[in-house]
């Protein structure tokens, strides 16, 4: 089936096991947009550009690693599992309390909502202040591994 034929759950589940990119969906759309739009008369203008440029920075973002939307504490869990490939195993009895500790300062928010199986779930949010500290704690990150990796190159000297 061709991705303009699809609905956006199926969408949805194509981005999410690898199989479309953003970018693939809105060229598809706009293509069929093209296609179609002459006959249709249904748009007046159509952002391209726009739109490819936003599908591109969503697949960036999907690419580091992090969501793109909120999540709940079990799609959190799971989000951290297969980006390490499933290397690293989230214990609930831990990520509850910290998701709470990030609340309390202020990096994420939530609110509640219904789950993909219709039951009630609490949904996070980075907050921007939660965005500005992530990248913070990236650079950290950066910079310990390339100190370490220092110690790791025997016989290689800093630049």
């Amino acid at each position: 089936m061709a991705l303009h034929e699809l609905t956006l759950s199926e969408l949805s589940a194509e981005l999410t096991a690898g199989r479309a990119s953003s970018r693939e969906i809105v060229d598809a759309l706009l293509q069929r947009i093209d296609k179609a739009g002459a006959k249709l008369h249904a748009f007046t203008e159509v952002y391209a550009r726009e739109a490819r440029a936003l599908a591109d920075a969503a697949d960036t973002a999907r690419g580091s690693g992090f969501p793109l939307g909120p999540l709940h504490g079990y799609g959190i869990a799971r989000r951290i599992e297969q980006t390490s490939g499933d290397l690293l195993a989230v214990n609930y009895g831990t990520l509850y309390p910290a998701l709470l500790k990030l609340e309390q300062e202020g990096y994420i928010r939530s609110e509640w909502g219904l789950s993909d199986n219709n039951r009630k779930a609490k949904y996070y949010r980075l907050t921007r202040a939660g965005k500005k500290q992530l990248e913070r704690e990236a650079r950290d990150w950066e910079q310990t591994t390339s100190i370490l990796a220092r110690f790791l190159a025997p016989g290689e000297e800093p630049s």
